[in-house]
C-alpha cells in the first residue's frame, strides 16, 4: 500500500507472513500462482462474463486435457466430492435436486472401505448421504464390497491416496464390482496430479467421477475439478451455484460460488501443468533440499535425510533431532521457527522435523536453512 513501510501486504493488514515448508495446506493458503496464472486472472477481471457459459466452456477444455467425458470447476475438491455425491443421489431430477439434503426415499448410502476412512470422507455427507463402512480394520474383500451394495447405495467413495495399502481393494477392482451392479464410483484424487499419466489414468480407470484440488497443480487454493461421466457432471453443475440462479432450482449448492477469475485460473494452471518441464521442476526442488542439508552440516545431535532416498531428485528432507537433557527437542525448534518473522512452518513427527520444499519460494530455502541452523544451535 502507498506509504507503507512494512515488508508485505500481510504485515500491513496485521498478520505475519509465512514461509511454507510443509506443503499444499489449505490452512496456509494452499498454493502459489505462476505469473501466467496471475496474468490470466487479472485479464479476466477486465470484463464480466456469462458464468454459465464460462463454466461450460472451461469444463470442456479441462475434460479434453484430462481425457474425461466432461468436467466442472468447483470451489475445491471437497466441493467436488459433495457435488459428485449429490449427482449420484439425485441425477437430473429437479424434485430430487430440490429435496437435498433430505434424502428420505432416495439412494443415500455411500460405501467406503473401512481401512480407507479419512478426515475428508465427511464431505459426501453434507448433501444428506450416509457413509457405510465395508470390511474391517484388517481390510475389505471383493465379496464384502459386492455384498454391501444394495438398493440404497448411491455410490462407492474411493480414496485414491490409500490405493496400494494392505487390505485396500484397488480402484480397478472397485470399479468392476460396482459397475456390475450399476453403481457409480466417486474418487477423491485431490492431490494425485503427478506423474501426468497417473493423473490422466483416473478418468481412464472407468471411475464415474473424480475430484482434484487445483492447488496441487498451481491453481487457486479455493478451486478444484470434478470430472467424469457427462450425465453426472451435468447433474453436479445443475446443483451448483449457477444452477440455483439460472434454472429456478432450489439446489443445495448456492453457497459453492466461484469467481470468474478462479475458473479461468484453473484452466490456465492445468494447461501450464501439462506443458511444464517437470524434470526441471524436480531438479529445482532437489537443489533447495541439498542447500538446506549442506548448511546444517557439522551440527551435533541431528541426522539429515533427503527424501525420496536414492538417485532421483529429492523434494523434502527429514531432520532427526536428538532431545537434550534440558528439555530442548524438535517441538521447541518448530516453535522457534513458527514464532519468527516471517514465520517458518515445518512438519514434526516426534523427534523428526519434516521440510517440504514444493511450496517454498526459490531463495527462501536459504532463510529456512539459516533460521533452522540457529534454532538447532540454541
Amino acid at each position: 500500500m502507498a506509504g507503507s513501510t512494512t515488508t508485505s501486504i500481510f504485515e500491513d493488514i496485521g498478520v505475519v507472513p509465512v514461509i511454507n515448508a510443509v506443503g499444499h495446506q489449505t490452512v496456509l493458503g494452499g498454493s502459489q500462482l505462476s505469473p501466467r496464472v496471475r496474468a490470466a486472472m487479472e485479464e479476466a477481471n477486465r470484463y464480466f462474463v456469462d458464468m454459465g457459459a464460462l463454466l461450460e466452456r472451461s469444463g470442456r477444455l479441462i475434460a479434453e486435457t484430462l481425457g474425461a467425458e466432461a468436467a466442472y470447476v468447483t470451489p475445491g475438491c471437497a466441493a467436488a466430492l459433495a457435488l459428485g455425491t449429490a449427482a449420484c443421489i439425485a441425477g437430473r431430477d429437479p424434485e430430487k435436486i430440490g429435496q437435498l439434503p433430505d434424502t428420505t426415499g432416495l439412494k443415500n448410502e455411500v460405501l467406503i472401505q473401512t481401512r480407507s476412512r479419512y478426515k475428508y470422507d465427511r464431505c459426501p455427507t453434507i448433501v444428506g448421504a450416509h457413509l457405510v463402512e465395508v470390511g474391517d480394520d484388517q481390510g475389505t474383500s471383493a465379496s464384502q464390497l459386492e455384498a454391501a451394495i444394495g438398493p440404497r447405495t448411491a455410490c462407492v467413495l474411493y480414496f485414491a491416496k490409500a490405493q496400494g495399502q494392505p487390505g485396500i481393494l484397488s480402484l480397478d477392482e472397485v470399479v468392476e464390482i460396482a459397475h456390475r451392479q450399476s453403481v457409480p464410483v466417486l474418487v477423491d484424487a485431490a492431490g494425485e496430479v503427478f506423474p501426468l499419466d497417473y493423473m490422466r489414468g483416473f478418468p481412464r480407470s472407468g471411475a464415474d467421477l473424480i475430484g482434484f484440488g487445483s492447488k496441487y497443480f498451481g491453481g487457486p487454493n479455493s478451486a478444484g475439478i470434478l470430472c467424469g461421466r457427462a450425465d453426472l457432471v451435468e447433474s453436479a453443475s445443475l446443483q451448483g451455484f449457477i444452477g440455483f440462479e439460472s434454472t429456478g432450482s432450489r439446489s443445495f449448492g448456492r453457497p459453492l460460488k466461484l469467481d470468474r477469475q478462479e475458473i479461468v485460473a484453473v484452466v490456465v494452471a492445468l494447461r501450464e501443468w501439462f506443458t511444464l518441464d517437470h524434470d526441471a521442476r524436480l531438479r529445482g526442488y532437489d537443489r533447495m533440499v541439498r542447500t538446506i542439508a549442506d548448511r546444517l552440516q557439522g551440527l551435533p545431535s541431528i541426522t539429515v535425510t533427503a527424501l525420496p532416498a536414492g538417485p532421483g531428485p529429492a523434494t523434502h528432507l527429514d531432520v532427526t533431532v536428538q532431545p537434550r537433557s534440558n528439555g530442548w527437542n524438535a517441538t521447541e525448534v518448530v516453535r522457534l521457527l513458527r514464532d519468527s518473522n516471517p514465520s517458518i512452518r515445518v512438519g514434526v513427527r516426534g523427534d523428526v522435523l519434516s521440510i517440504s520444499v514444493e511450496t517454498v519460494t526459490p531463495g527462501d530455502e536459504l532463510v529456512i536453512a539459516d533460521r533452522l541452523r540457529a534454532a538447532l544451535s540454541a
